[in-house]
């Protein structure tokens, strides 16, 4: 389910959040989490966190986000915890954690779980979170999930202004533009981006940058080394070999910016093409910070014009 790899994200870029969801977790316990398959019935485990460290007091954690009603989910879960630990003999102590929207979701009945339920596992209810105001990031990041649609966006900038350390903010960024994605599928990531108004991180330090331009940057750098070294050998001067990956640098972010441009514009004109393979580096650096402000071809012929007068 979409739901089950968006938590996976969460808890991958927030490990602490869950010793905040669980207070007998120790907030330094760092967990791998996978999705192993229970032996038997072929059950399936949608969440297992399980510590790094050896240490035996640090338990298992059970996670699963349940969002639909669902008769038989308590006597699945369960079967599936107790599957687990007899199978791999588990020794150490274990936890369950589930998250949900509200207590209303039906889930079967529960009186046989009761005391399981009471000391072993905690229930979150994103509806609980959706009038707290001093939450943490990581939980903030759960509220944002719960909120109406016209609510996501403007909670969504106010989070990221409240983180001001930059590697911890693009972390934050990648959840929330995942979590942005699953709440609003009809939005492309580049109209995603554009609603957060992000102007202090720019497209280069967005994922969606990155993953477009990874291949083009490989190739550029590539083509660079290779051409810089034949002119080198060929003349036998460093001012080649500089001149080839300056060149190769060039080239690669000029693919880049067509292939973003193409994605969200649709077909250039081989004039365009060729006016963009022309710019230099401090052109495209400018073309790619006005990339989100294009929104049809005549805007990208308009600031051609304006920037290669």
């Amino acid at each position: 389910m979409e739901t089950d790899n968006l938590f996976y994200r969460i808890f991958l870029r927030a490990p602490q959040l869950i010793s905040e969801l669980l207070p007998q977790i120790p907030p330094d316990c760092q967990f791998q989490m996978s999705a192993p398959v229970v032996k038997g019935r072929k059950f399936s485990l949608d969440g297992l966190l399980s510590p790094l460290d050896d240490n035996p007091d640090y338990p298992l954690v059970f996670l699963e986000a349940q969002m639909q009603r669902d008769p038989q989910f308590y006597g699945r879960y369960f079967a599936e915890i107790f599957l687990y630990l007899y199978d791999h003999e588990i020794t150490r102590p274990w936890y369950g954690l589930l998250i949900l929207p509200n207590p209303a979701l039906y889930l079967g009945a529960d009186q046989n779980y009761q005391p399981l339920l009471e000391q072993k596992v905690q229930r979150l209810y994103l509806q609980d979170l959706i009038p707290q105001e001093s939450l943490s990031p990581n939980l903030s990041l759960l509220k944002l999930l719960a909120l109406d649609l016209d609510e996501t966006i403007p909670f969504a900038q106010k989070l990221l202004r409240q983180i001001p350390d930059r590697d911890a903010f693009l972390r934050q960024l990648d959840v929330v533009e995942a979590i942005l994605a699953n709440k609003f599928p009809q939005l492309t990531p580049q109209e995603i981006l554009k609603m957060l108004h992000i102007p202090t991180v720019g497209l280069r330090e967005t994922r969606f940058y990155q993953e477009i331009a990874k291949e083009a940057r490989q190739e550029g750098r590539q083509e660079g080394r290779q051409e810089g070294r034949q002119e080198g050998r060929q003349e036998g001067r460093q001012e080649g070999r500089q001149e080839g990956r300056q060149e190769g640098r060039q080239e690669g972010e000029a693919t880049v910016i067509l292939r973003l441009l193409t994605r969200k514009l649709g077909t250039l004109s081989p004039a365009q093409i060729a006016q963009i393979q022309n710019l230099s580096l401090p052109q495209l650096d400018a073309l790619a910070e006005a990339l989100f402000d294009l929104n049809q071809s005549q805007d990208l012929e308009d600031w051609l014009i304006q920037h290669t007068l």
